[in-house]
């Protein structure tokens, strides 16, 4: 089924003679954002999916309300878990631990989203207030919690919740490369050869701030061009900007970040940036707003930073990145895509899993060396 899946499963050890040295560890990944246009989380890690049916939320883009927790939790006890991580801080959260601790297994929370700003952006310091007294309670009770940036990491410390350790995300470095650029990509969509192309992927929500992307190309003027990718639809609200549908293939996106001269971020409340790490593998360079984690991956080295929701200052960087040699900033940031390849990083995720369950997982269950 193509609803949201709330448990992806990492696959035990199979059958069969000679029998393996060591049974493989069994991680179950429980999330409620697993939509068919949800971004990041659906390119995290993506194991064995088991669904788990639940009502379409009207309007809601493909996300549906988790209902039937007795089934849920049969469910998640039925996949044998050796370990359980859980993406999202809500209902499943709290029925992911309670199966945790009937099983007598770990339970890891991964922090992916800064809920406390959405909160005060959407209603105020008030339920800012609530919601971090709410993660404390919920997070307090975890063997251990994750935040994919030291950016959201601090803020989870400043909420009181212990321990918490910083695992970065990773990129997958064999599809999003230089070299699946397509020079026929601007003729497609009727952008003109000779404009400084620009993208932006991702859902187009208040938080990514995509106004400012546009105030911004209004400044630049029709020698650059916006392609703003994940738009559900595709239109052109500007002459120098065109939206196309949100990418489900990665090879696609990549395809598309690729054949662009750089990558403009405006949102101010990432908590890793994803997909301005995929681009970065892409060999574009990226300009991103000085906010939230985007600056641990965005310097003057693979491209530029600019004042937070200031369309002029967003419109100068761009302007100034265009002066600089591209060559070398194409290779710095594929060189720092590369350090967070997921080969890179999962040997941390690993060794936390490993110390969790008491046994030395990464001999029979991480990745091998070519040759």
């Amino acid at each position: 089924m193509s609803s949201p899946s709330p448990l992806r499963s990492a696959p035990p050890a199979q059958s069969g003679w000679p029998p393996p040295a060591r049974r493989l560890p069994h991680l179950v990944d429980v999330t409620l954002f697993f939509a068919p246009t949800s971004g990041g989380v659906r390119r995290y890690l993506p194991d064995d999916v088991v669904t788990f049916g639940s009502p379409a939320i009207p309007f809601g883009r493909g996300y549906r309300a988790p209902l039937g927790m007795a089934r849920f939790r049969a469910q998640l006890r039925a996949l044998a878990p050796d370990l359980i991580e859980v993406g999202d801080p809500y209902q499943l959260a709290w029925q992911s631990l309670r199966v945790a601790r009937e099983l007598h297994r770990p339970a890891v929370a991964f922090c992916h989203s800064d809920v406390e700003s959405l909160a005060h952006a959407a209603l105020g310091a008030w339920s800012a207030r609530l919601v971090r007294r709410y993660l404390a309670r919920l997070y307090g009770q975890f063997d251990l919690v994750l935040a994919p940036s030291a950016h959201l990491a601090q803020r989870l410390r400043d909420a009181g919740i212990r321990p918490v350790e910083i695992q970065p995300l990773g990129v997958d470095v064999d599809v999003f490369r230089p070299d699946v650029a397509d020079p026929g990509v601007r003729a497609a969509l009727g952008i003109p050869a000779d404009a400084r192309l620009l993208v932006f992927a991702g859902r187009l929500s208040p938080e990514k701030r995509t106004p400012v992307l546009r105030a911004a190309m209004h400044r630049l003027g029709p020698g650059y061009h916006l392609l703003l990718v994940g738009s559900g639809r595709r239109a052109r609200p500007a002459s120098n900007i065109t939206l196309v549908n949100y990418q489900q293939d990665p090879r696609q996106l990549a395809r598309l970040l690729a054949s662009a001269d750089a990558f403009v971020h405006a949102g101010d409340q990432e908590t890793f940036g994803l997909v301005a790490l995929e681009a970065l593998a892409c060999g574009v360079p990226v300009i991103a707003s000085h906010a939230g984690a985007l600056p641990e991956l965005v310097d003057a080295t693979v491209g530029g930073t600019f004042r937070p929701g200031d369309a002029r200052a967003l419109a100068t960087a761009v302007g100034g990145l265009f002066e600089r040699d591209a060559g070398p900033l194409r290779i710095a940031a594929r060189r720092r895509a590369e350090a967070h390849s997921w080969q890179a990083v999962c040997g941390d995720l690993l060794a936390r899993y490993e110390r969790l369950l008491g046994i030395r997982a990464r001999a029979a269950w991480g990745p091998r060396r070519a040759g």
